[in-house]
């Protein structure tokens, strides 16, 4: 007779008026792992030691850029390749000119490299470079969560204002695309991968970093702004980038998925998302919006509810194990570049010494 009463009458979740949630504190799915290794935790680890990384690359590149810009007389710094991975338009010139003439640039090659690394990342990880790696992720995801404790609350935008405004970073994209591998000739691609410009082009890029106009200031306060009322408003609405890895991360084989039979329809999952999707209705999330910032299974409190699957696989991938996979991929793709030759760039000290001293005059 008990095995054919549902499940779920007996799950206290289902009791009416039992503050269960109140009662017992969250736990993670899995007890046997040490702390530093849940998926909450070593997410917010990889993303705050990117972050920072991130910085130590843009002062290390700064203090380099000065030494020429100084000629000579400040110390001499290594000029560090990490730095072109804030390069992702004329990464995807690159990319056409690789995939049309067989070669790699070599002036920037570690922007290639990188940009190829994130598209694994998303087809095989899902989005998990924007959760996991990007820092504008991480500062944007920071924002909200600071606005959340600032108004005990993030506010959601109309669904029928939502849908038009997501369609915005996919316009961006489609921009992008056309105009780079469309209708960009060989003639061209070679022309701008030779040019001055392109060689500065990090330059450039810390330039506008270090000297930012009032315009430029604005928009970017204004986003933050945004961000402190709108979970992830840059990332949601605008970025080309995550909707160019949304769109591969259709083709991954891993997703998140729902056991509709240990599932209590508590709806927690859905509350937590940054994404705002609705994956307590979901049997598994393909939504391109989906990050792969394990959010949801860290959230939910019925035990084989809600995890991380391979498509073809019946046991779930624990969340460590899928942020060690994250971390390996883009160790991989790398250590690939560097094995191969195609991570330092081909130019010289005596390039850096006539064109950094000329680059804010380039491109005007």
């Amino acid at each position: 007779m008990l095995q054919n009463i549902p499940r779920k009458i007996f799950d206290l979740g289902h009791i009416p008026h039992l503050p269960v949630y109140d009662i017992i504190p969250h736990m993670e799915k899995s007890n046997t792992i040490s702390a530093w290794l849940k998926p909450t935790r070593l997410r917010l680890l990889v993303q705050w030691g990117f972050l920072a990384f991130c910085l130590f690359l843009g002062v290390q590149f700064g203090l380099f850029v000065q030494h020429y810009e100084s000629f000579g007389a400040t110390p001499s710094y290594i000029r560090p390749p990490g730095v072109e991975g804030f390069l992702p338009i004329g990464a995807l010139v690159s990319l056409k000119y690789w995939l049309t003439s067989g070669r790699i640039d070599p002036i920037h090659p570690a922007a290639l490299v990188l940009f190829l690394t994130f598209l694994a990342l998303a087809l095989l990880t899902r989005k998990s470079f924007c959760s996991w790696i990007c820092p504008v992720g991480t500062l944007e995801e920071s924002f909200w969560k600071l606005g959340k404790r600032l108004f005990g609350r993030n506010f959601k935008v109309w669904q029928w204002l939502d849908i038009p405004l997501r369609g915005v970073k996919y316009l961006l994209l489609a921009f992008f695309l056309k105009l780079i591998l469309l209708d960009m000739p060989a003639a061209a691609l070679q022309g701008f991968l030779a040019a001055p410009y392109w060689a500065v082009a990090d330059v450039k890029m810390l330039h506008f970093f270090t000297s930012l106009s009032a315009l430029s200031l604005g928009v970017i306060g204004l986003l933050a702004l945004l961000s402190l009322f709108f979970k992830n408003a840059w990332c949601r609405y605008l970025c080309p980038y995550g909707a160019l890895l949304g769109l591969f991360s259709y083709l991954s084989p891993l997703r998140i998925t729902r056991d509709q039979h240990q599932c209590i329809d508590c709806g927690k999952c859905s509350t937590v998302c940054p994404a705002l999707l609705e994956v307590h209705r979901k049997r598994q999330v393909l939504s391109p919006e989906c990050t792969g910032c394990l959010t949801c299974v860290s959230h939910c409190p019925a035990p084989g509810a809600l995890d991380m699957k391979v498509v073809w696989w019946r046991q779930p991938l624990p969340g460590w194990v899928f942020g060690l996979v994250v971390l390996a991929i883009f160790a991989g793709g790398v250590g690939s570049g560097m094995l191969s030759g195609h991570w330092e760039t081909s130019l010289t000290h005596q390039d850096f010494q006539r064109l950094i001293p000329l680059a804010q005059r380039l491109g005007h």
